[in-house]
């Protein structure tokens, strides 16, 4: 497994070892004990994830769970490709406002390790996207929070006009308009 930090502080690209022969393939897609050795992250995670994207252009997020149920997520491409994207909401850090992207599909299998207090969203760049991530807090429809995927404050590139959008992302306020409580310390 090789664990790469990005840009963002605390936000890694996880690229499992494929043990491939006749077969077909086999990886290790996740190890505690690799993670808290490599990077000195303890995690629990506590519930699993999965979304399908029926069309290409499908844009989810830009999401996040407020404190104190905000969520360290683990997430890959099983199907298809997204373009993946992470922000650093947490006022006063160094990096505010801030993203990265990253492709993640099924061929690359690389994931993408996000930290509490980042929001996180993606495009898809195929049809019939499988997207399956970790987290490690609960679901809580009381501090579950979206962000517009086009502020302009954080100016995200996402190389599409019109994506398909849910109803809660069409009518999600700019992040100096919602309630988000990362503060960096």
């Amino acid at each position: 497994m090789k664990i790469t930090e990005t840009e963002l502080p605390g936000v890694y690209l996880i690229t499992p070892t494929i043990f491939e022969d006749n077969r077909g393939w086999f990886m290790e897609t996740y190890s505690k004990r690799v993670i808290k050795k490599d990077i000195g992250i303890d995690i629990n995670f506590v519930q699993q994830n999965y979304s399908y994207s029926r069309y290409k252009g499908t844009l989810r997020g830009l999401h996040f769970q407020n404190n104190p149920m905000a969520q360290t997520k683990l997430v890959r491409c099983i199907r298809g490709r997204i373009f993946d994207v992470v922000v650093d909401i947490r006022k006063k850090s160094p990096t505010y406002l801030k993203w990265i992207s990253v492709e993640l599909s099924e061929e690359n299998k690389t994931q993408i390790l996000i930290p509490k207090g980042f929001a996180h969203g993606f495009l898809t760049l195929t049809d019939n996207v499988e997207v399956q991530y970790e987290v490690d807090e609960f679901y809580s429809k009381e501090h579950d929070r979206s962000i517009r995927f086009d502020d302009p404050d954080i100016g995200i590139n996402w190389s599409i006009k019109d994506p398909i959008l849910s109803d809660k992302d069409k009518n999600a306020p700019f992040l100096k308009d919602s309630d988000c409580n990362f503060i960096y310390s």
